[in-house]
């Protein structure tokens, strides 16, 4: 009995994970996502960033914290000089290379919204995980557990997402982890629902019904069905909310509360160091802005196209 259980279980799963044309899903999406103009350039644009953060660093001309061009660098005279040979982008107001700063300003960014991202996901995948189960078990005890993480989750949606990244960044203190904690904490109520509704969802399942009716024991069907087959929505969301995690530490270090050391390069900060030159030295200004804008279009354009690929209801 045991093995027959165990092979209709797997069954059971590998069916609830294909498509009406006998395809996996994931497998299905990869084709509609080759073929979508939006998610390849989504790709590419996440790819070109991706290569300049991780090998960038190592590629620089110059150091991006030395003040090497400084004395040609007058601030009252407003005279920095701009892009040319031995600095593509220019000086900035201290006589660092524009271009380098950047390029190593791309690492930062793509660590910080990385590891915010996941700290929003685990713990958000945890507590919703346990909410949907205890959803799914039934009984007086699961619906308390449910109700009270998820009054905990629609106080924390409550709150303006940049507050109470604010917030949570001013408690604790000026540094790089205080950013990737703020911004992921931010993400838990985003995570913790979305994987909750796709486990509830999962729990009407034909498959779940098929499992229980053998005999099989609600936890394991929890674990091994209904977790893996919710898990989708949930990927697509990490895409979209790596661009808007970039965005968000970026805004964060621009108000002051990222890295201490302000001489190291990030594009927040440097959006905050042009404050007082954007008539003189526009540029200061535009070069992080627009990276920060086309790498957060990058993943938005990827986890859309994603989306619509997972999603049936949005198949084209």
């Amino acid at each position: 009995m045991s093995k027959k259980t165990d092979k209709i279980d797997a069954l059971a799963a590998l069916s609830a994970q294909r498509s009406e044309t006998g395809e996996t899903l994931w497998k299905a999406a990869f084709k509609r996502l080759r073929g979508n103009p939006m998610a390849i350039t989504g790709a590419i644009i996440i790819a070109i960033f991706l290569v300049v953060a991780v090998i960038g660093p190592f590629l620089v001309p110059y150091s991006p914290t030395a003040t090497t061009w400084l004395g040609e660098v007058s601030e009252s005279q407003a005279l920095f000089p701009g892009p040319r040979a031995e600095n593509w982008l220019g000086i900035d107001h201290q006589g660092r290379d524009e271009f380098s700063r950047m390029i190593v300003g791309a690492q930062q960014s793509l660590l910080v919204g990385v590891v915010a991202t996941l700290f929003g996901l685990v713990f958000g995948a945890l507590l919703g995980g346990i909410a949907g189960a205890s959803a799914g078990l039934g009984g007086r005890i699961g619906v308390w557990i449910d109700s009270i993480i998820m009054r905990l989750m629609d106080m924390m949606l409550s709150i303006p997402g940049l507050l109470l990244a604010i917030s949570i960044a001013a408690m604790i203190g000026q540094s790089v982890a205080t950013v990737m904690i703020a911004v992921g904490t931010v993400q838990i109520p985003i995570f913790a629902r979305l994987l909750r509704g796709s486990m509830i969802a999962q729990a009407q399942a034909d498959y779940v019904l098929a499992s229980t009716s053998l005999g099989i024991r609600k936890p394991r069907i929890v674990l091994s069905h209904i977790v893996p087959n919710s898990l989708a929505p949930v990927i697509v969301q990490v895409t979209l909310l790596l661009g808007i995690a970039i965005i968000e530490a970026a805004g964060l270090s621009y108000l002051g509360l990222g890295n201490a050391d302000t001489t190291f390069p990030e594009w927040g900060v440097m959006l905050t160091d042009a404050q007082r030159y954007l008539s003189s030295a526009p540029r200061f200004a535009v070069f992080p802005a627009v990276a920060i804008i086309i790498t957060a279009l990058g993943f938005t354009l990827l986890g859309e196209a994603l989306r619509e690929a997972l999603d049936p209801k949005l198949r084209r």
